[in-house]
């Protein structure tokens, strides 16, 4: 793991995550489980292990642990349709055993509002082997 380049993980990551985000959110219980690295970009795929049950999710307010509660709060979110525009995506490595932080600004549009929303979202990946899963995410609306 040492060898793994931090800030290509967490590009492909966010851009995978964001783009399930915005088509299919019943689709992002796997990331909450596990993706691999496969040649020189990350393939996300399922891995079915017991960590999915200590991911934990807070948005807004709420919190949430495990990746069947995550979904369901995700998918139950009041809109339809909403699309993610990443303005800053900055990464780092958070220990010696390869975990990465993954910090990201933007914007959402939601449904057919036509003022974006601003967002920050932090990400937390542990290594799990030759692959990472989301072990945190703290999601927060940024008003002004």
């Amino acid at each position: 793991m040492s060898s793994i380049d931090f800030n290509q993980v967490a590009q492909q990551f966010t851009t995978f995550y964001y783009e399930k985000f915005d088509s299919d959110r019943t689709q992002l219980g796997n990331l909450y489980v596990s993706f691999f690295l496969y040649f020189l970009f990350i393939l996300l795929k399922i891995l079915t292990t017991g960590k999915r049950d200590q991911s934990m999710l807070t948005f807004e307010s709420s919190q949430l642990q495990g990746a069947r509660d995550i979904v369901e709060k995700l998918v139950s979110l009041p809109f339809q349709k909403v699309q993610h525009r990443v303005s800053t995506l900055d990464a780092q490595p958070a220990s010696p055993n390869g975990d990465i932080l993954v910090l990201v600004t933007g914007e959402l549009l939601i449904d057919e509002e036509t003022n974006p929303q601003r967002y920050s979202q932090c990400f937390h990946l542990l290594p799990d082997g030759n692959s990472f899963y989301v072990f945190n995410d703290i999601f927060r609306l940024n008003y002004s």
